[in-house]
């Protein structure tokens, strides 16, 4: 969830003081004389949305009812301070059993031997549901060290009136629109007071390299041990189409360069924007807030060669210090079973990497509110390059996002944004 993560993050630091963080500590189960008794496990959950809570709670009342041998207790975390606790209580030897987080943040933890591999502790069944390109963005030196559960891709939110006015026919899920189409529709729902798209760029570099993967646009090359950026023509394909919206076909609104994706909805609910590109959780906060009678659609990825786009899914780990891997694993594969993960799932507004999980929350919901759109995304999704260098958040906060930020702002040219990438890369990689 690079991308929308960090409003998750500020939205849950309300959570904060639901248990402080030293609770964490003594969470590992090694210590126990658990001889005479079940076993214990704790499960740090980093859920925070009224209904995710509620789920996740559910959830291990059930298992914990059904498994009077293996009891699981759950203990309240926050996306905001998680990180830092980790790494404390991993060094102390006291991390929690079950770990809940995400696949780009744990590959720290498992390269440094903290997650125990999972590879030998799961089914092959429940290891079946899920992709290959999925399980690589959890996959470190050959060791599967998280379950990824959640994914979040990008769609487009549409006003279905301005659609159905200017005669534009909503794609069906498995087809979204390739680029070409989405810029001519664009143009032709830009009018005098309105814009067709609003690209929300306040932190643009997680956006334009996940949907780099469009046209193959890996930013990241390994060669001999050696990582570098490079940029040629599948690497700039996207911020150039922005940027033609943006200054030469002025289709995508200006204003909205340094918004972030909800900041978008008042004037997209107010008709100024017919369509913003954001995050498939983006459609819970349509739900909740759109007024009674906007009419709004979900329309799948766009795509270039391909629909691709990166894959970070939220994750659950097992502590390799854990006393009880297996039965870690028997909760987990209990905890994600496809009708757990479905509801999982829903009460996130996010896309469960289970087929049939996502087969069951699209039946269940009738497809409605995009249901659809966002279960067939998950099929395109998959582990990009930036995601396995250890020096990308670096590059990313001090080069990518200043540069992208002036090239969409049009105060540099494609090729000074592709020189400051470059250069950008040389100082944080060498």
């Amino acid at each position: 969830m690079l991308h929308s993560l960090t409003r998750r993050r500020v939205l849950a630091v309300a959570l904060a003081g639901v248990v402080g963080l030293g609770t964490l500590a003594g969470c590992g189960s090694g210590g126990d004389d658990e001889s005479s008794g079940p076993v214990k496990l704790r499960f740090l959950s980093l859920a925070w949305q009224k209904e995710s809570l509620q789920a996740n709670k559910d959830l291990v009342a059930k298992w914990n009812a059904e498994h009077p041998d293996i009891q699981v207790e759950y203990v309240q975390g926050d996306w905001n301070s998680v990180h830092d606790q980790l790494l404390t209580s991993f060094e102390g030897g006291d991390a929690p059993d079950i770990v809940h987080y995400e696949a780009a943040s744990i590959g720290e933890f498992s390269k440094q031997g903290y997650l125990a591999d999972l590879s030998g502790l799961l089914s092959d069944d429940f290891k079946g549901q899920i992709d290959k390109g999925v399980w690589d963005t959890a996959t470190f030196d050959g060791k599967v060290t998280g379950v990824p559960f959640l994914l979040e891709s990008q769609v487009v939110i549409a006003n279905k009136k301005l659609l159905d006015g200017a005669g534009i026919t909503v794609p069906p899920a498995d087809g979204g629109w390739t680029w070409d189409e989405f810029q001519t529709n664009a143009q032709k729902l830009t009018q005098p007071g309105r814009y067709g798209v609003a690209w929300a760029l306040k932190s643009p570099t997680n956006r334009v390299l996940n949907l780099a993967l469009n046209f193959d646009g890996k930013y990241f090359y390994t060669d001999g041990g050696k990582t570098e950026v490079r940029i040629g023509a599948p690497e700039t394909e996207v911020p150039k189409r922005i940027h033609g919206m943006l200054y030469t076909a002025k289709s995508a609104a200006p204003e909205a360069l340094g918004m972030s994706g909800a900041d978008t909805l008042p004037g997209f609910f107010a008709g100024k924007y017919a369509m913003i590109p954001g995050s498939v959780s983006l459609r819970q906060q349509m739900v909740e807030q759109a007024p009674k009678d906007f009419e709004w659609v979900t329309l799948p990825p766009v795509r270039g060669l391909s629909a691709n786009q990166a894959a970070n899914p939220q994750t659950l780990s097992v502590s390799a210090d854990s006393a009880h891997p297996k039965e870690a694993a028997q909760f987990l594969e209990f905890f994600l079973n496809p009708t757990n993960m479905a509801q999982l799932a829903k009460g996130d507004w996010l896309v469960p990497t289970g087929r049939q999980a996502n087969e069951e929350l699209v039946r269940a919901t009738s497809g409605k509110q995009g249901w659809d759109v966002a279960a067939d995304s998950a099929r395109d999704l998959t582990a990009a390059p930036f995601q396995m260098v250890d020096g990308y958040p670096e590059w990313k906060t001090k080069y990518a996002t200043p540069a992208l930020q002036q090239y969409f702002a049009n105060k540099i040219t494609l090729d000074q944004l592709a020189t400051q990438l470059v250069d950008g890369g040389k100082q944080v990689l060498r």
